[in-house]
């Protein structure tokens, strides 16, 4: 089950009290939202009537075509049993008058949830025709006797459903954060919100933070321009909120005669809030007076191609956002290294390879001393050519230490790497994985000891991309006294380095690293070809970081199947990869992951600046002996 949810916010024209226009016009959308597979049709406040009627609410002629209307909604319904309906009408509750949300499915009503807070300041006054949510009352409407309740939650085919009422979410505790409590991860709001300026700001923040602490999907429909009369403004919006995510709203400022879908993460939810402890402790008495109306036992319909994917899920989609977040995590790494540095009275120690990860230690080490108003020269860089070395890492590697102003040194390690071959019987001929970590361990032992002869640490530039596949070399490269970028992906390396090369203080390297930016990747443990170029590239043999970082954020986040994960990623990668292709770095990722934990479980410490890590005291726990059987099993039947 990919356990996708598919929701409409549906903005009828309504004309105020003409209740037979508009229940033919509902009716029609419940028609256009059933051929869209959509699973539940959320209408406005009072979305029968119009918001706006007044003393209309006090006439009894109103009242009966509301309820008229409703009988034909719910006739309607007949057709569409799959469908779940969430429409607003005024409903008679013996001396009182209720502002109610009826929930409809399989041609029958089944739920009613009344507005708990009715607004009585500036231009509303609906204490004048509604009362508020009554405890325990029962009402006859549409030939049967069912409770007006507030406290309702309604299951929709294995999804629970919370509904409130406009001002509801504008109270300092909404019924909606005990709702979710309770257990509802979709909340429906039906609202008719008044417009003015700066108000389209606020609702869309309320939604947002209401979804982000409620660890729920929040859908708003709010009664379109046509309801406008008076001195009030309508603005029709309607928004789709995620745990704290705008999904989607409408473009316009006044907006009606519209249908919104969107494809809602029902596990996303989940796995949010199990991980969540905080969540979980304060839904641990939870609101046990909740009862539970079963909607429909359909199925739900969505397939999730409505649901928004990012092919880079660790990095933000627009280009201010993005140079924003790369600053924000760039200066976090120079703060965890900047303390380390300070308390220890060390100096700082890399190994330069030209390559990305180094650029960024290194970048983030100067600007450490630099923030510590030490001279740049207490950054130690290492340059360690060898059997792999091309001409352009390594002039980049010198270029680069150079132009930052650090105390620049180059080690050949070749010699004695070829001794230690000649000690343990490796015939050098042979390429093999012994070739390749003796390269990588030799670099760490040099770094270890010139370190200690420059009062530093050696400063690790392991990612978090190498890391969850266990590309690094066991007390190699995967070693060092501090790592600055184990919570962060490859792909987002990229995208810092290039923020951090437009600030002023870097200006003098820019142009290197440009130049490291459009170098292939590589560990550089093999020749260069005849041509004295890079011969091993790392995506030629593990496979694309973009898929890898996508499979990895799925995973961490949010604990997604092997299927659910190959369905996004076949979605969001369709025109870059063949399905089989992705299946094939799928299984690769699951079997890496879980063979090469030990490593993982013995990682140096490293301020966590991006949003996951994988160290020991961090975000993830894991046996180095897990077996990952089941994972891979359900990918070879993908």
């Amino acid at each position: 089950m990919l356990d996708y949810i598919r929701i409409a916010c549906a903005v009828p024209r309504v004309q105020v009290a003409n209740v037979e226009k508009n229940t033919q016009d509902i009716c029609d959308y419940m028609r256009s939202a059933d051929g869209q597979n959509v699973d539940i049709l959320l209408f406005p406040e009072l979305a029968l009537t119009g918001y706006s009627c007044g003393d209309l609410f006090l006439q009894d002629s109103l009242l009966l075509a509301a309820e008229k209307g409703l009988q034909q909604i719910i006739q309607c319904a007949n057709d569409y049993p799959a469908l779940t309906t969430v429409v607003g009408l005024p409903v008679r509750a013996g001396s009182r008058l209720l502002n109610c949300a009826a929930v409809i499915s399989g041609g029958q009503l089944r739920g009613l949830i009344s507005k708990t807070f009715l607004p009585d300041y500036d231009e509303f006054d609906e204490s004048r025709w509604f009362s508020p949510a009554p405890k325990g009352v029962r009402v006859e409407l549409a030939g049967a006797k069912i409770l007006a309740d507030n406290r309702a939650l309604l299951r929709v085919g294995g999804a629970l459903i919370g509904v409130e009422i406009c001002e509801d979410l504008f109270a300092p505790i909404p019924p909606s954060s005990e709702l979710a409590l309770a257990g509802a991860e979709v909340i429906l709001n039906l609202s008719a919100s008044p417009e003015v300026a700066g108000k389209r700001r606020l609702r869309t923040d309320l939604v947002k933070a209401q979804s982000a602490s409620c660890k729920c999907i929040y859908a708003y429909a709010s009664a379109g321009y046509t309801e406008s009369t008076a001195d009030v403004v309508f603005s029709g919006h309607s928004i789709f909120a995620e745990s704290g995510v705008i999904l989607q709203e409408n473009a316009n400022l006044t907006d009606a005669g519209y249908m919104l879908v969107q494809d809602c993460d029902l596990d996303k939810i989940r796995a949010q809030r199990r991980r969540n402890t905080t969540f979980r402790n304060a839904s641990l008495d939870a609101y046990e007076s909740y009862g539970e109306i079963t909607v429909s036992t359909e199925p739900l319909r969505s397939d999730g191609s409505l649901y928004p994917l990012q092919k880079l899920p660790f990095i933000p989609s627009t280009a201010e956002e993005r140079k924003a977040y790369c600053l924000d995590v760039f200066q976090l790494q120079v703060t965890g290294l900047k303390q380390r540095l300070q308390t220890i009275r060390s100096n700082a120690v890399i190994g330069i390879s030209g390559g990305l990860d180094s650029t960024l230690a290194l970048l983030v080490a100067v600007e450490a001393m630099r923030q510590l108003d030490r001279p740049l020269t207490d950054v130690y860089g290492v340059t360690m050519p060898c059997f792999g070395t091309s001409d352009r890492t390594y002039h980049n590697s010198w270029d680069l230490m150079q132009k930052l102003g650090i105390d620049a040194k180059e080690i050949s390690i070749k010699n004695a790497v070829t001794l230690h071959f000649q000690d343990i019987g490796h015939d050098m001929s042979v390429h093999n994985g012994t070739y390749e970590n003796s390269q990588a361990r030799e670099r760490t032992q040099i770094l270890m000891d010139y370190a200690s002869t420059v009062n530093g640490i050696v400063v690790g530039t392991g990612d978090l991309s190498e890391l969850a596949l266990g590309w690094c070399t066991y007390n190699g490269d995967h070693m060092s006294m501090y790592g600055v970028n184990g919570t962060i992906p490859k792909t987002l390396i990229r995208w810092i380095i290039k923020a951090v090369a437009d600030l002023p203080t870097f200006a003098p390297a820019k142009e290197v690293l440009m130049d490291i930016l459009d170098t292939p990747i590589s560990p550089e443990l093999l020749p260069p070809d005849a041509q004295g170029k890079i011969s091993q590239q790392t995506e030629d043999l593990v496979g694309p970081y973009a898929l890898h970082d996508f499979f990895l954020y799925h995973i961490l986040r949010y604990g997604f199947t092997p299927t659910k994960i190959y369905t996004m990623a076949c979605r969001a990668f369709k025109d870059d990869f063949e399905p089989a292709i992705i299946k094939k770095w799928l299984r690769t990722f699951y079997w890496r992951f879980f063979t090469q934990q030990f490593k993982r479980n013995c990682m140096p410490d490293g301020a966590k600046a991006g949003p996951l890590g994988l160290g020991p005291r961090g975000d993830w726990k894991m046996p180095s002996d897990a077996s990952g059987r089941v994972w891979l099993a359900e990918v070879e039947n993908l």
